[in-house]
């Protein structure tokens, strides 16, 4: 992270030279112990939905922001604030302290900036600069930003704040969103700053609405919402904590010191009434002023999400993954997917790990870290009198991040636990991966570590704890060296805000670790630890009674319940029987004959049972009783519990079960997911610096470098098209001069060619590949402006970590339209023939990726896309599932694409290898159909019941339709007079009529191809690219108005538009049928009878062989009946 720039580059200057979003800036002083920074993200349907009503009073005018369309919430709240001052004012009076936040909310398509200020207004409004006084500042600014090729010049800003001190003290008494102190602003799509929108509501209504907003100062005795009480002591130095790192302004390094919790985004205010299902089954739900919290019953422990039996044994189940260097090794032992398995006897605070499938190259050097179990071992520590354990507290759902710093090299490891809560086999499933580098130790060597203590701090959210640990690798010679590391965790959580009792967990304890015991077995790549775990005072005061040593000879299944003095008694845990020294399971199932319902079966566990219904039936709502079966797809329905569309997948898999699997760049069971920091394991170049995303991660240098990200350079490498354009302006005394009448090209901020070009002496435009060659058939004389040109994205697009897999969201039941929009395709549902537009969604996302032809299979409901960066052919499982290559080779720009359902084969048009092919829907046939007189093919249509192909070419010099057998025989032209730009094809079968949208000459066309009837369906249309068709209706796409448009092609009139929330250009269209169209062709039935591709004609069908089929089997026969 870099270092915060120097006061004097920023203060009083805005805007400043790097980017800030400035709620309040000024000289602000936090260093007495009171002042506080807190920062948290939230996705919590309760709080989207308040952001979104916030959004959408401030901006009434614009379409409406809901709460599905909002991703997630980050709050940053500056708590009591004071401005520096170099002397005390001797009055004895307090220093003064403001208070503000700042919600970022991020939707799909923009971002918003919210800005609270406290209800009794500004305490102070100016800060000191340079020896005086002036106005504080708010406001936004990128910062400086690249200009020309050498230089920088200030970016885009905008200023909330005046010079005056009473612009800063309107913050809190006026508004630009019709609530008082509320202020609320567009700014763009992140990581691109755009200009900023305030918002447009300035009135105050009658009621201020004063109880909505930031709930008071920080002086007083309430905290925010939360009704916690605030004391401040004077300010002690701490022990060091880990930091957390605020990404949206990397000059700030805060502290996460609890749930910051204001009225206007409130936690939580649902009730039991609909949400006790979320609690343990062995919890009960009790409601709250400000909401509701699950909470164990007797006999049992947890934070009422989780809950356990007391006294009973506890098994972990999980995952490894690594990258770790061994001692000087330049190379990394990798893994990925190891078993990790833990055994704890919680009644003695023992705790067991192995982790299998560890190579002897990294086995023993890991034989320090029994801090592996380490958090395992804090979850369900012994407790002492009056302390709590982990799980205790915060349940079985949390994550742990962990920095290993080894002495005296300094060697770091960064070890990331995830922890998912308990599953079916009452397991707590755990995730874990290791990036960095540990010290090595010989094969052979063995490890003894001391006993070592722990302390913990607490707070509502954050648990952070940090301790030095010594370890003796004793060698094979008899020879032994004491080594050290540091230790510190951070572990986050989410704690109910809305019992205040829940909150009286001590501030700091102590974890007590001894009898630690480490190996490796080399044998069996096996490493095994085991530790005594105890968790109380952090004075180490030792407990006599037996129940708190764990020296008490009770059954592993049973409860240490101490009494007077050192007196104590065993309790068999819940679902257990016996003295306490001896427990046996209780057998449920046997001894209560009713346990589980009618239709059901009754499977007797330790400690437990489970009911499970009979085939063909189905847990009702109530979880107990079993119900007839009724399939339902809770993908598609949304009543299933895997986590929310931005970090995991719902995956229907017959009946009424379904899957659910966590998104690339998270991490966890599918029912909750949580974010990785990829920044954490050293992705990006040491030049660089690293952001964290939701989901993924990218990569920039820093000023004065060049590249991706992943490696930086000093030196600045010119792309094709820049040293293409240096090169043809030269250089003069007066700097790079073009020569007059010489065409020069333009690139674009990535250095790509732009994919118009124009020589501006002659008035000529046409458009360019991607290596800047001109696409024939393109150019536009003086006068008539740009061509509209296919962007064809750089040849090597800048890296910004993994690209999310692009998971398919399963369609509903029903017909859709299909369409793509740059890296997406998106449906919009129909209703008979009308256009559902409120129910239009993002079905698959290809980040980096230009589609633009699809095509739709409605025998395997699956998609077909043309993507021109590949370039390449792929496809999508409607139902569920990501993205499939089907051809990825001898591609240069696929662009229209059509599939025979009938056949099962696939058409497409290459614009720069100026041919047609076909293949197998796997794409392992493929097949050369037209090669010649070809120039600008894109769009192309089949009409596999006659055995028709249609395609057309939008050469401006020639511009053409033409048609053939679906074997490329009988080649023909259809229309080539009154054409200027033919886009996009589409055939109706039951109308027998051919339509093609021309941008040209801005028309809709119809005939019949048979008749030769041609008619205008729609004219002054502006920009159409791709069109399709549905019973009366003809569906297209528009470039200029970037939209999805519906013509009644009867009546030759416009009847419907829909607008993407994403305005760009939109491409290829098609309607993706709910049953297949009827109607046979020779190929539908045992391929035809032949051995490879078998294409429909109209007289029935051509056998065909691969043009790659040299040595295999092959029999071709053309155009007959069989």
């Amino acid at each position: 992270m870099a270092q915060p720039s120097a006061e004097s580059t920023y203060l009083g200057k805005m805007p400043a030279g790097f980017g800030m979003i400035a709620a309040l800036h000024g000289d602000l002083d936090t260093g007495d112990g009171v002042g506080k920074v807190y920062y948290r993200q939230d996705a919590s349907p309760a709080t989207l939905r308040q952001a979104a009503e916030q959004i959408n009073r401030a901006f009434p005018e614009d379409d409406e922001v809901r709460e599905r369309e909002m991703e997630h919430l980050f709050y940053f709240n500056k708590d009591i604030v004071q401005p520096a001052i170099s002397c005390d004012r001797g009055d004895g009076l307090e220093k003064q302290r403001n208070s503000f936040q700042l919600v970022i909310a991020s939707a799909e398509t923009t971002s918003y900036a919210i800005l609270l200020y406290p209800r009794k207004g500004m305490q102070f409004a100016s800060t000191a600069v340079g020896g005086s006084s002036q106005a504080m500042q708010a406001g936004f600014s990128k910062g400086l930003v690249n200009y020309l090729v050498f230089s920088t010049r200030q970016g885009p800003y905008y200023r909330i704040t005046t010079e005056r001190e009473t612009s800063v003290r309107a913050l809190a008494e006026e508004t630009n969103s019709g609530k008082r102190g509320v202020w609320v602003y567009e700014i763009g799509t992140s990581p691109y700053f755009t200009s900023v929108a305030p918002g447009e509501v300035t009135d105050l209504p009658p009621d201020t609405g004063l109880e909505s907003r930031v709930s008071e100062e920080a002086t007083s005795k309430r905290y925010p919402g939360g009704g916690q009480q605030v004391t401040y002591s004077p300010y002690e130095p701490e022990e060091e904590v880990y930091l957390h790192t605020v990404q949206y302004q990397p000059q700030v390094v805060v502290v996460d010191d609890g749930d910051i919790n204001v009225d206007v985004f409130s936690y939580n205010s649902e009730t039991c009434a609909n949400n006790r299902n979320k609690c343990s089954t062995f919890a009960d739900c009790k409601d709250y002023a400000s909401g509701y919290c699950c909470h164990c019953r007797p006999g049992y422990y947890g934070n009422g999400i989780q809950c356990v039996s007391e006294g009973k044994p506890q098994r972990m189940n999980g995952k490894v993954n690594g990258r770790v260097y061994v001692g000087n090794s330049p190379s990394p032992v990798e893994f990925n997917s190891n078993d990790l398995h833990s055994y704890v006897v919680a009644n003695d605070g023992r705790a067991y790990v192995a982790i299998s499938t560890i190579p002897a190259r990294l086995g023993p050097s890991l034989q320090p870290l029994s801090a592996l179990g380490g958090v395992i071992g804090w979850a369900f520590a012994l407790e002492q009198p009056g302390y709590k354990n982990g799980f205790s507290i915060i349940g079985g759902e949390f994550t742990c991040q962990a920095e290993v710093t080894f002495l005296p090299a300094q060697e770091k490891l960064t070890i990331k636990q995830v922890f998912s809560g308990i599953d079916e086999h009452d397991h707590l499933v755990v995730s874990t991966t290791l990036e960095g580098r540990v010290p090595e130790v010989l094969r052979g060597s063995t490890v003894q570590i001391e006993p070592y203590s722990e302390i913990y701090q607490y707070s509502s959210n954050l648990i952070t704890s940090s301790s030095t640990r010594d370890y003796t690798v004793s060698l094979d010679d008899g020879s032994a060296e004491t080594r050290t590391y540091q230790w510190r965790q951070t572990i986050t959580f989410q704690s109910c805000p809305n019992d205040e009792a829940a909150r009286a967990v001590l501030p700091t304890q102590m974890l007590s670790v001894d009898q630690v015991f480490v190996m490796y077995d080399s044998n069996n790549e096996l490493i095994r630890y085991a530790m005594s775990n105890k968790i109380g005072d952090v004075n180490g005061e030792k407990e006599e009674n037996s129940c708190f040593t764990g020296r008490h000879g009770c059954d592993t299944n049973a409860v240490c319940r101490p009494e007077q003095g050192t007196q104590f008694t065993c309790q068999c845990a819940a679902g257990f029987t016996g003295d306490g020294r001896s427990c046996y399971d209780i057998d449920e199932c046997r001894e209560i004959p009713l346990a589980c319902g009618e239709h059901s079966v009754c499977n007797n566990q330790p400690g437990t049972f489970r009911c499970e219904c009979n085939d063909g039936y189905q847990f009702a709502s109530d979880g107990h009783t079993c119900i007839v079966d009724r399939p339902v797809d809770h993908c598609a329905a949304g009543s299933h519990d895997c986590d929310i569309t931005e970090r995991a997948h719902c995956s229907y898999s017959g009946g009424s079960s379904y899957i659910c699997s966590c998104l690339p760049g998270f991490q966890g069971h599918g029912r909750v997911c949580q974010d990785i920091d990829e920044c954490q394991s050293a992705r990006c170049h040491q030049k660089a610096v690293c952001y964290n995303t939701q989901g993924s991660f990218t990569c920039q240098c820093r000023p004065g470098y060049y590249g991706d990200g992943f490696y930086c350079s000093s030196e600045h490498t010119k792309s094709q098209c820049e040293t293409h354009r240096d090169r043809l302006l030269g250089s003069t005394e007066y700097g790079p001069q073009p020569v007059p009448g010489q065409y020069v090209p333009t690139c674009d901020s990535q250095g790509a060619y732009e994919a118009s070009q124009c020589h501006g002496s002659i008035g000529h435009c046409w458009c360019v590949d991607r290596n800047g060659l001109e696409i024939p058939g393109t150019r536009t004389g003086p006068g008539r402006g740009r061509p509209l040109c296919i962007e064809q994205g750089p040849t090597v697009r800048p890296a910004v970590g993994p690209t999310p897999r692009p998971d398919v969201y399963p369609l509903p039941p029903g017909t859709h339209l299909l369409f793509a929009q740059s890296g997406r395709i998106e449906f919009v549902p129909l209703e008979g023939y009308n256009m559902k537009k409120t129910e239009a969604k993002t079905v698959l996302h290809l980040p980096e990726k230009v589609i633009i032809g699809v095509a739709y299979d409605c025998v395997e409901k699956m998609v077909y896309w043309t993507d021109i960066t590949s370039p390449s052919i792929s496809k999508a499982n409607l139902q569920g599932g990501g993205a499939i290559p089907v051809i990825r080779s001898d591609l240069e720009s696929p662009e229209g694409i059509a599939i025979d359902h009938l056949g099962r084969t696939l058409f497409w048009t290459d614009s720069m290898k100026d041919r047609i092919e076909v293949a197998s829907l796997d794409g392992t046939k493929r097949r050369v159909l037209i090669d010649t007189n070809l120039v600008n093919p894109r769009a192309i249509i089949v009409d596999p019941v006659n055995g028709n192909m249609y395609w057309a070419d939008w050469n401006r010099d020639a511009p053409k339709i033409e048609t053939s057998a679906m074997d490329g025989t009988n080649r023909r032209v259809l229309v080539k007079d009154d054409l200027g730009l033919p886009n996009g094809l589409t055939y109706d079968p039951q109308s027998s009529q051919l339509c093609w949208a021309d941008a040209g000459t801005h028309m809709i066309e119809c005939m019949n191809p048979a008749q030769g009837d041609r008619r205008k369906a729609m004219g002054a249309i502006q920009y159409p690219f791709g069109i399709t068709s549905h019973g009366k209706n003809i569906y297209y796409t528009d470039w200029r108005r970037d939209a999805v448009i519906m013509v009644d092609r009867q009546a030759g009139t416009e009847t419907d538009v829909f607008l993407p929330q994403k305005q760009t250009r939109l491409y290829g269209i098609t309607t993706a049928y709910a049953q297949c169209p009827s109607g046979k062709n020779y190929c539908a039935v045992n391929n035809g009878g032949c051995t490879h591709l078998c294409l429909a004609t109209p007289r029935g069908r051509s056998c065909l062989c691969p043009n790659n089929a040299l040595g295999v089997s092959c029999v071709e026969s053309e155009g007959g009946r069989f």
